[in-house]
């Protein structure tokens, strides 16, 4: 693999608690990149639907990628390979691109991050606290329509080569009955403990028997990652992150598997995890969703709230 010594930004100091700080850019530091160069580097911006706030102030010189182009109903698991390739291909991203990826909503950003992690791209990097931290930092705006990129020809790379990084129902009741597995459920108290679905087209409520839980954010919000978040939207120093994942027994000595409803919040949560150096680790892409649709799946509705630890909420 080639390297980009375009960009080496200098992770801010409270960054040296990460195995790989350099994947979590802060606003200056991709400031200072754009100013600079020009390289093998692509800055997009993940969002869904029509790109209306994208068109009325973006990061200068970033592009757009729609997270349909990444999930597909009726599921919103990720697309089959071939169209995930095809995507990353139009957007002139092959094995040794370096990607920085930014959102108004960071979940958004963290799905693309899993997928193009999972699909071999080599220098992942997501923007600290995303668009908002960016804007407040009254750093400048560029209006309207993306430029032209050109099409990458080849990926590079066997597709995809981290296979690894994402699990299909099948390997999540696996990983339930193999003493070192863990799932861990990315989701609301209110989720976990089956008092709602989270989500308006998913009417089963509960959980996954035996999902260990993980946390999330604000109750009725499931695109808020809030209990692993400073009050400014960056993330939070990885002891505190661990010690709330210790304390539920997800630890990086074992097999883990994040999920959440659909993917989203589990992709962040998965590449905190990766910034902080865990190495077994995926994303379990069906989630509560797919799960909740077999009767056969186990679920247990309920769990008992007293064995819930609660520290640290």
């Amino acid at each position: 693999m080639k390297t980009n010594t375009l960009f080496q930004p200098t992770p801010s100091p409270y960054r040296s608690d990460l195995a790989r700080p350099q994947q979590l850019v802060s606003a200056s530091s991709l400031a200072s990149l754009l100013a600079a160069s020009h390289g093998a580097w692509r800055v997009l911006e993940v969002g869904t639907g029509a790109p209306a706030d994208y068109l009325r102030g973006h990061i200068p010189r970033a592009g757009y990628l729609d997270t349909a182009e990444l999930e597909c109903a009726p599921l919103w698991n990720k697309v089959d390979d071939d169209a995930l390739l095809a995507c990353l291909l139009a957007h002139g991203i092959g094995h040794d691109t370096t990607v920085v990826l930014y959102s108004r909503n960071l979940v958004a950003a963290a799905r693309a991050a899993h997928l193009m992690l999972y699909a071999g791209v080599g220098d992942v990097r997501l923007l600290d606290g995303g668009f908002t931290l960016w804007e407040q930092g009254g750093y400048p705006l560029e209006r309207g329509a993306a430029r032209p990129v050109l099409a990458a020809s080849e990926f590079g790379l066997p597709f995809p080569a981290c296979p690894h990084y994402l699990i299909d129902t099948a390997q999540a009741r696996s990983l339930l009955a193999a003493p070192a597995g863990v799932l861990a459920s990315i989701r609301t108290y209110e989720e976990f403990t089956g008092q709602t679905s989270g989500y308006c087209y998913i009417t089963a409520r509960g959980e996954i028997a035996g999902a260990r839980w993980g946390h999330a954010g604000a109750a009725g919000d499931v695109n808020s990652m809030s209990d692993f978040h400073q009050a400014d939207g960056s993330m939070k120093p990885a002891c505190e992150i661990a010690a709330l994942w210790a304390r539920a027994g997800i630890r990086p000595d074992r097999d883990v598997a994040f999920y959440c409803g659909t993917g989203w919040r589990a992709s962040l949560a998965f590449f905190y995890a990766w910034l902080m150096g865990w190495e077994r680790i995926s994303v379990y892409d069906g989630g509560w969703y797919e799960w909740s649709r077999d009767s056969s799946n186990p679920v247990v509705n309920g769990y008992n709230a007293s064995l819930i630890p609660t520290a640290g909420l």
